[in-house]
């Protein structure tokens, strides 16, 4: 955990726990953490997870990255700094959303592995799962409707992931999806089958 500035607070325990609110929600809580390159597919998974949990009673949501960058982040640009800095206050998000009980789903390209670890180290055991959704380059620009993989290639956007500025691609993700080889359902339901298998959802 980042220590704060200020010498002068002091971390205030509620009167419920986690494991309380697990109990009370009837299932775990976790984060499941979708990275891949802008176009790859992560955010139209996330919410269909989402969707799917939600109608089996499960309280689930989704952390998107342009969303989080209109209001929280919105101070943050895209430098590798900003970028590191944007990852880190997701992380904290997810583990205040942790503690309440629910799954939080993110879809951030996160393209720094360390960034990642940090927020995984963040979380108990068990409780973070990196989604790697591996989607080709060459599909996720096909795909790319604002025209960002275009205006990044004439030098209009500097650092964009995968083009001007690098991805890490995880290397220990707990699962790997290419949404180029299947549907949608499909991947989805790998996801939640991974969540089934770990003991979050039942």
């Amino acid at each position: 955990m980042t220590q704060p500035r200020s010498g002068n607070i002091t971390w205030s325990e509620g009167h419920v726990t986690r494991q309380q609110r697990e109990a009370a929600l009837g299932h775990r809580a976790a984060t499941v953490w979708f990275t891949g390159l802008s176009g790859s597919g992560k955010s139209t998974l996330a919410i269909t997870v989402e969707r799917a949990l939600v109608e089996r009673g499960i309280h689930a949501y989704v952390l998107d990255g342009d969303n989080v960058r209109h209001g929280l982040n919105a101070d943050l640009g895209f430098s590798p700094e900003d970028r590191t800095e944007n990852i880190r206050r997701i992380g904290e998000v997810c583990a205040l959303f942790n503690d309440a009980g629910l799954i939080v789903l993110t879809a951030f390209i996160s393209p720094y592995r360390s960034d990642r670890d940090a927020v995984r180290g963040r979380h108990p055991e068990g409780g973070f799962l990196e989604v790697f959704v591996d989607t080709p380059i060459d599909v996720c620009e096909a795909r790319d409707v604002k025209g960002l993989y275009a205006k990044a290639r004439a030098g209009e956007i500097p650092d964009f992931s995968g083009i001007s500025a690098p991805y890490e691609p995880p290397e220990r993700a707990e699962l790997r999806i290419d949404t180029s080889g299947e549907a949608l359902e499909e991947s989805a339901s790998s996801v939640l089958s991974l969540l089934e298998e770990r003991g979050i959802i039942r």
